[in-house]
């Protein structure tokens, strides 16, 4: 965990002035109800889609947290997952760690620690959270909960093969750049979706993931 003044005046410029922005703007606690109607939402795929709230129906979304995790790095960076190609949803999609929030969660920061930990092997203690973002409503009938954690370096990451194929760094700068946020639209269960996409190298980082990382965006920047 990174605590107090003296190791943050080591942080480069740009981390600092990203950690001040979060600490100000981003929420103290997760906002809303957890089991609230798609219509309560105020991000997620149907901003893009206005359909997939009606898709959903009168059911409430499930619950779900993803960590946002920001590596210290001098040149900061975002830790994102390749997820495994036998997941039985978002097959071989890259994601945030993360996934439903079980009972015995306390809160959806823990839910979110959890599954970063046995999806990646991060563990908890590298982890300081910085806030949330509003919660965001998925077309697959989620409701997902953005943890925003600075994660110290120094981790060493084992992957569980049955969810995750790889991990990977991506840098903040390239997703916070407002150029790299790219709208597109494709066919989805016989119906025309429109989404975000952010490709990066040999990534194609779209969809909710795009969705929460534009999310981060707008908050702190617009």
């Amino acid at each position: 965990m990174i605590e107090g003044n003296s190791v943050q005046d080591k942080f480069s410029p740009v981390l600092r002035d990203f950690v001040v922005l979060a600490r100000e703007k981003l929420y103290r606690e997760p906002q809303g109800n957890l089991l609230g109607h798609a219509r309560e939402f105020t991000r997620g795929d149907h901003k893009l889609n206005p359909d997939f709230a009606d898709r959903i129906g009168e059911n409430s979304p499930r619950p779900a947290a993803v960590l946002i995790p920001i590596v210290a790095h001098e040149e900061p960076t975002v830790l994102l997952t390749q997820r495994s190609k036998h997941m039985s949803t978002h097959a071989g999609q890259v994601a945030f760690p993360g996934g439903r929030i079980d009972p015995g969660d306390v809160s959806p920061l823990a839910a979110a620690l959890r599954e970063a930990d046995e999806e990646v092997g991060l563990p908890a203690r590298f982890a300081t959270p910085l806030g949330y973002l509003d919660s965001y409503l998925s077309g697959t009938g989620f409701r997902i909960v953005p943890v925003v954690a600075l994660i110290e370096p120094g981790f060493t990451l084992k992957l569980n093969p049955s969810e995750v194929d790889e991990a990977f760094e991506v840098p903040l700068s390239f997703l916070m750049a407002r150029e790299n946020h790219a709208r597109h639209s494709g066919v989805w269960k016989g119906v025309e979706r429109h989404f975000y996409a952010m490709p990066f190298e040999k990534r194609n980082i779209w969809g909710a993931t795009a969705g929460i990382i534009r999310s981060l965006y707008e908050k702190l920047y617009e």
